[in-house]
């Protein structure tokens, strides 16, 4: 439904932008770079173009980006004004116009910074083929080409409106061009600061990201997600016509796809490593991370290095993050020394804290706690005697998570962990209860792996593999 007019020069006039954008990746995830153009609705003139690359990303990651780029340069132009969104990403048009859930962990962060630039009820969003969206697209590419050389993307040095053909006149395939904008039509000159103070807000805009990224980094521990949940995921606008531009932050909620749908590309995989034996492993005590922190034992550094030889073997971990604790530390050393990698740290990755249990049997903690116990098997809220509870626990590694797939989208990271949160990211893959945790055996250097697509879904493609261990 087209917006309401208002008479231009009115006290209520807002003026109608529309923009443009596009991302992508050579590779997929590569070298990715992403492009956007801010046109009047009325006359069609360009009035901010912006572009970047970002460094290896994948299309979608691309994408988003490109989206961010153009809400901030509009945002930057007129804060007040409407904005027609206009991409052939029908990922991302899909989206944010609330018609698919955004479930994928590396997809929230982004969708939710795109919502927050305007209201939800100023932006539509529109699908439109590739070939009306090769402003955006070359502007991408021209961004690409820039990082390949080692440079960054300059606007006096583009050319892609002119590869592309536009039009200062024409919004080609878009309905309603001669809406009156609010302000007379934008002059080279009356333009030239508008853009750069669009430019100045985009380069801003990076440079918090940037900042907001390298704090993520360091910011294991918190139990804060990153992501929208669940409450948080964006309304959704009545079904319709796919094309059609839809008011953003509308209508009931949606139903996500299952089964076969489009290529979603490369997957982020999360290859997990349950961490060696201990000396109480075989004893079957209760060993978390509120007790001693316990040492490899022999066979638990012989285990850490048959898992070492077996990823190598695959060759497809691209980076190692370990719990904090001795035990997960020990073995991800001995796996990133045959790789060639770092560790990083995740703090969230850790153990659940078994409180007075720790160092106990399972017998012990019946005879000394038999209510405590009761409670904790019947509810995942209730914790161990002076420890941390499930639900707890599913919190924190579910915020890490999400961390871990935002800052490598696309690549297979090998996270070196303990049995709860192993457990608690196979649940979640599956979307199982929580119940689920007490029907699952994991054991000591086991393997396990699951999938995560743009859509949101996630496959578990691996469970307590030891086959190494043989």
């Amino acid at each position: 439904m087209p917006e309401p007019q208002q008479a231009p020069g009115s006290p209520d006039s807002r003026r109608t932008f529309v923009v443009e954008a596009d991302g992508g990746s050579r590779g997929n995830p590569g070298p990715a770079g992403y492009g956007a153009v801010v046109r009047d609705a009325g006359t069609g003139r360009t009035l901010s173009e912006a572009a970047e690359y970002i460094g290896t990303a994948t299309n979608n990651v691309a994408e988003y980006r490109g989206l961010i780029a153009g809400l901030r340069a509009a945002h930057a132009l007129d804060p007040r004004a409407l904005v027609r969104v206009r991409m052939d990403s029908k990922l991302v048009v899909e989206q944010m116009s609330g018609r698919w859930k955004i479930k994928h962990p590396a997809m929230r962060p982004l969708a939710l910074e795109a919502a927050s630039v305007f209201p939800p009820e100023s932006v539509t969003y529109q699908w439109i083929p590739r070939e009306e969206n090769k402003h955006a697209d070359r502007l991408a590419n021209e961004a690409m080409d820039a990082g390949r050389r080692g440079r960054e993307w300059r606007p006096a040095d583009s050319t892609a409106e002119l590869d592309a053909g536009a039009h200062a006149d024409t919004l080609p395939g878009l309905p309603g061009t001669s809406v009156a904008s609010g302000a007379p039509a934008a002059t080279p000159e009356s333009s030239a600061g508008a853009r750069a103070a669009a430019r100045a807000a985009v380069r801003q805009a990076v440079r918090e990201t940037h900042r907001t990224a390298a704090a993520d980094g360091r910011g294991a521990g918190t139990d804060a997600p990153t992501a929208l949940t669940a409450a948080d995921e964006l309304p959704v606008e009545p079904a319709g016509p796919a094309d059609r531009a839809v008011p953003a932050g509308r209508g009931e909620p949606s139903t996500p796809q299952t089964g076969w749908g489009a290529d979603m590309g490369t997957p982020t995989t999360l290859v997990l490593l349950r961490h060696g034996e201990t000396p109480l492993t075989p004893l079957k005590r209760f060993s978390g991370s509120g007790g001693t922190d316990p040492e490899l034992s022999a066979t638990g550094l012989r285990q850490a290095e048959a898992a070492a030889s077996a990823l190598a073997a695959r060759g497809t971990v691209q980076q190692v993050i370990s719990s904090p604790l001795v035990r997960c530390r020990r073995t991800a050393r001995a796996v990133a020394d045959r790789l060639g990698l770092g560790v990083e740290v995740e703090h969230d990755l850790r153990e659940a804290d078994f409180g007075a249990w720790e160092g106990l049997t399972f017998a012990e903690v019946r005879e000394r706690y038999p209510d405590d116990l009761d409670a904790w098997l019947a509810s995942p809220e209730a914790a161990p005697t002076g420890g941390e509870s499930f639900a707890r626990v599913i919190r924190r590694v579910e915020a890490a998570r999400d961390r871990i797939l935002a800052r490598h989208a696309g690549r297979t990271v090998l996270l070196v962990t303990h049995v709860t949160p192993v457990k608690v990211l196979a649940c979640t893959a599956l979307g199982a209860p929580p119940e689920a945790l007490f029907r699952m055996e994991l054991s000591a250097a086991s393997l396990s792996a699951v999938a995560y697509y743009a859509d949101g879904n996630a496959s578990l493609r691996l469970l307590n593999d030891t086959g190494h261990l043989r």
